[in-house]
């Protein structure tokens, strides 16, 4: 039995090449691959099973039919600090990888089908000291920071860095026909930041409700306010909807 890491890594490598998988995601899967390699002190063969056979499992062994790299499924999808999560574990297993996050904080989602991977995610808050120390604390596990909005930052592995075979994905879900997903919570407190600035828009333009511009304003920047305190708070405790 093959246990030389390099020897079966090349092989791995090459059976993945020659299936057409891009050649940042090899190098990236296999980065990957050796630190959990590392971290458990076994042999390759015995983590992962035969060279040839685990690159089927990955998507080594595409029919020649298979979507090219330039076909790769895009989508761009946003949620709520109480079930982004969620929603990304539900994702990452369809294949979704995160390649960012835009300004208005949505996920950036990229997919190739006959080579996608399941994908794991966590979510830091990051204000202060804590950036540096997240990256500290996850990069040698095999954590990858893919996007920062505000006070979080995502990071992602393929889950094949942590169950092995079982992190191969066989069939695509298709692409949901959602972008929104917000939560009851979520749902609740957009609707009563809402109400503010409607007040405060009303009040300043019309002079309607006999308040003074000056107090709507302050009531819906009070609220604004309050409301991100109120989600630092929640993410701190990791509340989920």
């Amino acid at each position: 039995m093959n246990t030389e890491p390099s020897t079966y890594f090349d092989e791995l490598t090459d059976a993945l090449r020659g299936a057409g998988v891009p050649a940042e995601q090899i190098a990236s899967t296999v980065a990957e691959l050796r630190g959990h390699l590392a971290d458990t002190g076994t042999s390759p063969e015995e983590e992962f099973g035969p060279a040839a056979d685990f690159a089927a499992r990955l998507g080594g062994t595409v029919p020649a039919a298979a979507e090219p790299a330039e076909k790769a499924e895009t989508w761009l999808w946003t949620a709520d600090i109480y079930n982004d999560r969620r929603l990304l574990a539900l994702h990452g297993d369809q294949g979704w990888e995160v390649e960012g996050l835009d300004t208005l904080g949505r996920f950036m989602c990229r997919r190739v089908p006959g080579a996608a991977l399941r994908w794991e995610y966590r979510r830091e808050l990051i204000n202060g000291r804590r950036r540096d120390e997240a990256l500290d604390r996850l990069t040698p596990e095999g954590w990858e920071m893919c996007g920062e909005w505000m006070l979080f930052a995502y990071f992602k592995r393929p889950k094949a860095a942590s169950e092995g075979p079982a992190g191969a994905l066989d069939t695509l879900p298709e692409r949901p026909g959602r972008w929104l997903f917000l939560s009851r919570k979520g749902k609740t407190l957009f609707a009563v930041w809402l109400l503010l600035v409607v007040v405060a828009v009303v009040t300043t333009t019309v002079g309607a409700f006999d308040l003074p511009p000056s107090v709507a304003i302050f009531a819906a920047l009070f609220g604004l306010a309050g409301g991100v305190i109120g989600l630092k708070r929640d993410a701190t405790k990791g509340c989920e909807d």
